[in-house]
């Protein structure tokens, strides 16, 4: 079995960030601000934490891309932000000191390479903060193709599964998903269906995030008549994987016409999508390249499909 002890180990960091995400979901969480102005919680410190630490442990040579970065936590000023980080890494990681969580945060800051790990932390933080839905996203990237990605969705609930799922994929094995628990693993299949009036279409909540008034026209114009279901974060990705929406679309902002996507928010959910028999390009069809930079610089747009219709989507898109 291919990639055996790395599938292992990353599920096991998931879960165990997906425990301390639950534990700071039961609290008020603490927002504070980025650079970017996107809130960032104790909860995306301490899952790049507990996440890096465990991957640096078993890999110490794959280098770690990840979202987050310990300089503000540093400052004088973020001592007490820092403590709660500490203090809810401990409940998962008893020897967990507030050095040994700024250099565990910190070994994210790694750099692209022949084979990398990249890693969101919280996917989809804004969802966290409003008790919906999140991810947390990691996936092994080597020689220009990824090749395992999981995602934790401690919100999500899909049929009659209970609350909180972990999705897997393999490169050549298939996509599965699971309970929190690593238990009720379950083979999973896109939507064979191509009448698209009985197809459903995701999108994120965040009209700022996309072109939410174009995705919805494409949506139509290819006949899929239903409204959206907006689902913060790479959850999107499961669902479209798990058979329960053909079509997921991001397409550029026209408020940001030079943003590029970052690597961290699509790679594990692309492979997930893909190893169910879906597809995901950019909106012009062309791969997504998440092996040149942590930014998509070469790709606009994403869209994730059944791959029965992606091609109808495509043109619509160029047409």
């Amino acid at each position: 079995m291919g990639y055996q002890t790395e599938k292992e180990i990353a599920i096991s960091a998931v879960i165990q960030a997906a425990k301390l995400c639950q534990r700071v979901c039961q609290d008020i969480p603490l927002a504070l601000e980025k650079q970017d102005k996107s809130p960032v919680t104790v909860a995306d410190f301490g899952s790049q934490a507990i996440i890096c630490k465990a991957l640096k442990e078993v890999f110490p040579d794959i280098p770690i891309v990840g979202e987050e970065d310990a300089e503000e936590l540093r400052r004088n000023e973020s001592k007490a932000t820092l403590t709660k980080i500490t203090n809810y890494v401990a409940e998962i990681i008893p020897s967990a000191t507030p050095a040994n969580v700024l250099d565990w945060i910190d070994y994210g800051n790694g750099k692209v390479s022949e084979r990398f790990w990249t890693l969101d932390p919280i996917d989809g933080t804004k969802g966290f903060l409003r008790q919906d839905q999140y991810a947390i996203a990691l996936a092994l990237i080597e020689n220009k193709e990824v090749k395992l990605g999981i995602l934790g969705c401690p919100a999500l609930s899909l049929n009659d599964d209970e609350k909180g799922l972990i999705f897997v994929a393999v490169r050549g094995e298939g996509s599965y998903k699971m309970s929190l628990t690593g238990e009720n693993l379950t083979k999973l299949q896109v939507i064979s269906n191509n009448d698209v009036s009985d197809l459903r279409f995701v999108e994120g909540v965040e009209a700022s995030h996309g072109n939410q008034e174009k995705q919805n026209a494409i949506a139509k114009a290819i006949g899929i008549t239903t409204d959206s279901v907006r689902v913060d974060s790479q959850a999107k990705y499961g669902i479209v994987a798990a058979g329960e929406a053909a079509l997921y679309l991001r397409l550029p902002s026209p408020k940001s016409p030079n943003y590029r996507e970052n690597i961290w928010d699509h790679a594990g959910g692309s492979i997930i999508v893909e190893e169910a028999g879906g597809k995901v390009t950019d909106m012009y069809g062309k791969p997504l390249d998440f092996a040149s930079d942590s930014k998509m610089n070469d790709n606009r747009g994403v869209v994730v499909s059944n791959g029965l219709i992606h091609d109808v989507v495509i043109k619509a898109l160029n047409s």
